[in-house]
């Protein structure tokens, strides 16, 4: 009976210092940091836990050692490492210490995810459809005709592809009026609006615009990038009046339309000025793109440090294995501080400029995030471009940002409230 406990207790006291977990490092020890992302979800989608290490070697990720596991990060080509039980503990220990700037966070169920996009576009002409395709992260395509229907409960969270909320066709009229797939993008865009009942494409994305904002308020996550942003508040903002000439409409603006914006409706931006030339890129002066005058090669933002253990939200959507980022341009390349409302977090900026980069705010029981810029890995991508290959940038740390929002949902919602 003697020997029969002392194998025991040998046996438990074996199991327990050979029991490992799963480490998947996001410093610069990880070979794929995108592809890491997808093993994380994945993880998820097969009801097992994962917590994420915040400001642990750049946000890493632990959980119990699966085979499984295991063999999906050989074939994806993410790096990993198998801790013993008790090294993770003194791990867990170290974040959990009061004055250590980390925390752990369990993901808890992987998100829907929606991209409100046309069909007819390519998965290239947006960063967000790359790189939830390089990271094997599944979404659905929404566009106007299920938000109509009110289709934007069934996702937890929703990704606004480069749009024009406006009505006024991404106002490229003054270079592409003649170009096939302008014109073809405006008369597909009018017979939609007509057939959802609507006498307008502007009022169709009016519409669309303002259910967003519900489903936001109702606890959606939504994500923006480039000419998504500015112009999505745009139109919440002129949402009494008309701001589209007669080549978008049939009509002429409303010459008062600037008097008549209602900064109240928006989430993000006030007391910007409508640029009311129909010819010119651009939507407003919320949009610094054509003022900015930064070379190419010092063009780099800051990501802000927040306590993971007091703020883990922006802690959480501004993880990297760097706090400094490669900028990049877009239509809409980075956002004028002076419009930006009080209550909404900078996130990211070029301070010797005054531009934000990365904006983070909540709207009743959800959250949004805009990002400034068209792709983290093409500095000034032109229509007709050839698409960025994600093989090539494994470890683009402006291309973390968009999957740290992708993450996001799935944590753990009372540690958030922390």
């Amino acid at each position: 009976m003697k020997k029969y406990l002392i194998s025991l207790i040998l046996l438990l006291s074996a199991l327990q210092v050979f029991a490992v977990h799963i480490v998947i490092p996001m410093d610069d020890s990880q070979k794929d940091h995108l592809k890491a992302y997808g093993i994380a979800f994945w993880i998820l989608q097969n009801n097992l836990e994962v917590n994420w290490l915040l400001n642990y070697r750049g946000g890493s990720f632990s959980l119990q050692h699966y085979k499984d596991v295991e063999d999906e990060c050989i074939i994806r080509g993410v790096t990993y490492e198998i801790i013993a039980d008790a090294q993770m503990s003194l791990i867990y220990n170290e974040i959990a210490r009061p004055e250590v700037n980390m925390d752990k966070v369990k993901l808890e169920k992987a998100p829907k995810v929606a991209v409100y996009a046309p069909e007819g576009n390519l998965p290239w002409d947006d960063a967000v459809t790359m790189v939830l395709s390089y990271a094997e992260i599944p979404y659905e395509r929404i566009y106007d005709e299920e938000i109509v229907r009110g289709d934007l409960s069934k996702y937890d969270w929703v990704h606004l592809h480069h749009e024009d909320f406006t009505g006024q066709y991404g106002k490229f009229y003054g270079s592409y009026r003649n170009a096939p797939w302008y014109r073809e993008q405006q008369r597909q865009a009018e017979e939609d609006a007509t057939k959802l009942g609507f006498a307008k494409v502007s009022q169709l994305k009016l519409f669309v615009a303002k259910r967003l904002q519900e489903y936001i308020f109702n606890g959606g996550f939504l994500f923006a990038m480039c000419s998504a942003t500015d112009s999505y508040e745009i139109a919440l903002a002129a949402q009494n009046t008309d701001i589209c000439e007669s080549m978008f409409d049939g009509d002429p603006s409303d010459p008062d339309a600037q008097s008549k914006l209602d900064f109240t409706q928006t989430l993000a931006f006030r007391d910007f000025t409508l640029n009311r030339n129909p010819t010119e890129y651009e939507f407003s002066n919320i949009d610094l793109s054509t003022k900015r005058h930064v070379d190419k090669n010092s063009d780099y933002f800051m990501l802000f440090d927040y306590s993971a253990k007091w703020d883990p939200v922006p802690t959480m959507l501004c993880q990297n294995h760097t706090k400094i980022v490669k900028g990049f341009m877009g239509q809409t390349t980075s956002f004028d501080k002076r419009f930006i409302k009080p209550e909404v977090l900078v996130m990211g900026e070029l301070k010797a400029k005054d531009e934000a980069r990365y904006l983070h705010g909540e709207f009743g029981k959800g959250t949004w995030t805009f990002y400034g810029g068209h792709d983290p890995e093409d500095y000034q991508h032109f229509v007709g471009d050839p698409k960025t290959e994600l093989e090539l940038h494994p470890n683009s740390p402006g291309y973390r940002l968009i999957l740290n929002n992708i993450l996001f949902p799935a944590a753990k919602k009372k540690k958030l409230k922390t």
